[in-house]
């Protein structure tokens, strides 16, 4: 049966198919061979790189068999009705079912299709090139992320903080966080963290008939080693290669980094909203506090907006945010975590949170650029929005936003003094009238007598219905200006 499939199809197998197969080559051998992974294969490999598939379908239907779940069964009642599958489950979008079941019959159940969909060489190709010159997964070993930093004023009090996209956080290490807190992540992430060698073959399989029986908002099968990678290694791009390189990486990360060690990362890492990185950051953003000094109830939200900040956020959607709350008590429940009856008395209700800090518009963007390049000429240092340092500046806040204000001021005068209000350049966009006048038409018929699209062209109709009121808005911005001055108690009004 191996030589047969190894002599290629009949056919050209779809892309699709192949890099599914791709991921399930990778995915085969960290579950049933961690300790030998290759990342290349040659063309006369073709019988092993068959019979790995074949060894990870076997491990995954006793995977199946574990969840007490028929894994036959569930593939007759996917295939009976494809179409509706095609059309909920973005992967599988596009694939011909025929040779999808011919290709769970070959490499699951040893059957010999004839013609066989199955063309090894492409699947070698494509697993080797997604395969290659992966990331080194040992700088992950004592990584020290990024975080802020602190630019303090000429007075000593704080005036702002400098970071990439990506990077506002504060990192802690897993001993300044409170067991409870962390063990909540792990119960609403990633379960059998402590048990599984970086991926869980048994929340994949969950994960796939959830999908599978509920298409909709899909369900995750990543453990919190596999997140690690995405958000620090590979990358988060949604593509099959992607997925090969994330499963490897995965694996390798598990023999070089302990299980702490691991989890300390995922903790210092993931997003939270609020513009905060790290469940430090996190801490201080929603409840005002380190998060050393977290209750059960507050770690556990944080834990649950992993998930979907916007999606599970307690301002927006508070309903939401506190049934996940409840999810992550009741996971935390089953994991003896915590009792019973702290699961009766915490469920139902959202734990207080401080009001959302607003973004500021910082004055004195010209004096970091000037900070940046004095960091330069400095040996050693690195740039300041990629290292935690805290600047001591000689910038006084009231009198920089004075001067700006009395600087901007004068730009406006000297431009209406010159007759330069009448600004050139795009004014509008038109794509959102244009979007109204074709809802317009799709709603209903046109009104006598109006001009027809063929007389009149989109473009055209947006330009004669937009406004352009960009010199209005100027006239406006610098009466703005002129009052915000007035209010300003500082030694600028000495200039009027």
């Amino acid at each position: 049966m191996v030589a047969a499939v190894s002599r290629g199809p009949c056919h050209s197998m779809e892309s699709i198919l192949v890099k599914i197969l791709a991921v399930v080559l990778a995915l085969s051998q960290v579950s049933t061979r961690p300790d030998d992974v290759r990342t290349q294969f040659d063309a006369a490999d073709r019988a092993q790189v068959v019979e790995l598939l074949r060894a990870g379908c076997a491990h995954m239907r006793k995977v199946f068999e574990v969840e007490d779940l028929a894994l036959d069964d569930l593939v007759e009642t996917a295939l009976a009705d494809p179409t509706a599958i095609a059309s909920e489950i973005k992967a599988f979008r596009g694939i011909n079912f025929g040779d999808l079941n011919a290709t769970y019959r070959e490499l699951c159940k040893n059957e010999t299709p004839n013609p066989s969909p199955i063309d090894i060489g492409q699947v070698i190709e494509f697993f080797n090139k997604a395969a290659a010159d992966l990331p080194d997964h040992t700088r992950l070993k004592g990584l020290r992320l990024a975080s802020p930093s602190k630019v303090i004023d000429g007075k000593g009090a704080y005036f702002a903080e400098l970071y990439e996209p990506g990077n506002r956080r504060i990192p802690v290490s897993l001993s300044e966080i409170p067991e409870t807190v962390s063990r909540a992540f792990v119960a609403a992430e990633d379960k059998r963290f402590f048990q599984h060698k970086g991926i869980d073959e048994r929340g994949l399989v969950r994960a796939f008939v959830v999908n599978m029986m509920q298409p909709g908002r899909p369900q995750g099968g990543s453990t919190i080693t596999q997140q690690v990678v995405k958000n620090l290694v590979v990358g988060d791009d949604v593509t099959y290669e992607r997925k090969i390189r994330e499963i490897i990486v995965t694996s390798r990360v598990e023999h070089t980094l302990t299980k702490p060690e691991i989890l300390e990362l995922y903790l210092n890492s993931i997003y939270f909203g609020r513009n905060s990185w790290g469940v430090e950051m996190a801490a201080r953003s929603y409840f005002g506090k380190s998060v050393k000094d977290l209750s059960l109830a507050e770690g556990a939200m944080l834990a649950g907006l992993v998930k979907g900040p916007n999606y599970f956020s307690p301002e927006r959607a508070p309903d939401r945010a506190r049934e996940r709350l409840d999810y992550v008590l009741g996971r935390m429940q089953e994991d003896s975590v915590i009792t019973a009856d702290q699961l009766k008395r915490l469920q139902g209700t959202l734990p207080q949170i401080v009001a959302a800090e607003q973004p500021r518009n910082e004055a004195a963007h010209h004096f970091f650029d000037y900070l940046a390049r004095e960091v330069k000429t400095v040996p050693g240092l690195q740039p300041l929005a990629n290292a935690t340092y805290t600047v001591r500046s000689t910038i006084y806040p009231d009198l920089q936003k004075a001067t700006e204000a009395a600087l901007q001021e004068g730009l406006a005068q000297y431009e209406l003094k010159t007759g330069r209000v009448d600004f050139q350049g795009a004014e509008a966009n038109l794509s959102d009238t244009i979007k109204q006048l074709r809802a317009e038409r799709a709603s209903g018929p046109a009104a006598p007598g109006a001009p027809t699209a063929a007389a009149k062209p989109d473009w055209l109709q947006a330009l004669e219905r937009t406004r352009l009121a960009l010199e209005q808005e100027a006239i406006g911005w610098v009466h703005d200006l002129r009052a915000a001055r007035k209010r300003i108690k500082t030694p600028a009004d000495k200039w009027k």
